[in-house]
């Protein structure tokens, strides 16, 4: 039983509204973003706004995503960087690679 009020604490804080007040929208996945290579036809997906644009929030996660494939994976499986005066922490442990991009109160996440 501690493990279903376990999940329950952590789905209600999954959908507990941003502290600052501000809502998060969904935006649209980046479609294809490296045709001709080995990640043809993954898509940047789930990508959430916070304190941002979808434009924006799109961008940067195109642009810090593009990066980090860049970057060697760190012994832990998760890659910590800055893009564009954006913090980014990439966990890459897992199927899908889980982004965050914070910049003072705005947020931005998104899967690969």
């Amino acid at each position: 039983m501690a493990w279903a009020a376990a999940g329950l604490c952590a789905v209600a804080a999954a959908a507990a509204p941003p502290a600052s007040g501000q809502s998060t929208r969904s935006c649209a996945a980046v479609v294809n973003p490296y045709p001709n290579t080995r990640f043809e036809g993954v898509n940047l997906r789930r990508i959430r706004a916070t304190g941002v644009s979808c434009a924006t929030a799109r961008r940067v996660a195109r642009g810090a995503h593009r990066r980090a494939l860049s970057l060697p994976v760190p012994a832990g499986g998760v890659r910590r960087f800055t893009f564009a005066g954006w913090r980014i922490t990439g966990d890459v442990r897992g199927m899908s690679d889980h982004y965050v991009a914070r910049r003072g109160a705005a947020r931005i996440t998104w899967l690969f």
